[in-house]
């Protein structure tokens, strides 16, 4: 397709995924804490999750939800509501986590693929980089379903790399924070940041 070329749509395109996908948010802010606590490996569902729930999303919304945001202004307040709530039960569980040597066997865990996934649905952040793409980067007519596809396509493989800096971020983080007291500073510092989320929802 003429439409789909490299300078002015892949090009583009990728920059804009980059730029929303790497900077700080609820689910970078998570990866920080998860690759810190548990590794970069065991963070490996987390961020397959985030990318991949967040390519579901940009299907949906091109598939025509997104137009319900617009149509009916009430649900866009139902999801901050449910985004604000998870976001604080998450900002507490990270918060709470105790230092990895006071850890007993099987406690604390990384979020699970579906937990991540999932969480793309509630995120406000998520939805309007998804409405956002899809409104900006589709094109009209007969073009339209290959460009939708496109677009989730080139965000997703953009956005794996993009989150999976974070949670090496706190794998490097990880290897400064030598004592309990260090390590207990930085999981309630990650909690904060995480539930500080909801005053940037509350604000939009």
């Amino acid at each position: 397709m003429t439409g789909l070329t490299v300078q002015g749509f892949l090009l583009p395109l990728a920059l804009f995924a980059f730029t929303m996908s790497v900077t700080p948010g609820p689910n970078n802010i998570m990866l920080t804490a998860s690759g810190a606590n548990y590794g970069f490996r065991r963070t490996l569902p987390h961020m397959l999750g985030v990318s991949l729930g967040f390519c579901s999303l940009i299907l949906i919304v091109a598939a025509g939800l997104g137009a319900l945001f617009i149509r009916y202004p009430e649900l866009q307040t139902a999801l901050r509501m449910a985004g604000s709530a998870y976001l604080l039960y998450l900002a507490w569980r990270i918060a709470r986590a105790a230092p990895p040597s006071e850890r007993a066997p099987g406690e604390g865990r990384p979020l699970r693929f579906h937990e991540a996934a999932a969480f793309q649905y509630v995120n406000p952040k998520a939805w309007v980089m998804a409405i956002t793409a899809v409104g900006t980067f589709t094109l009209a007519g007969d073009g339209y379903v290959a460009s939708a596809a496109a677009v989730a396509v080139v965000c997703t493989l953009v956005n794996l790399p993009s989150v999976s800096l974070w949670a090496g971020f706190g794998v490097a983080i990880a290897r400064l924070l030598r004592t309990p007291a260090a390590w207990r500073a930085f999981n309630v510092t990650m909690g904060l940041l995480t539930a500080s989320c909801v005053w940037l929802i509350a604000a939009r």
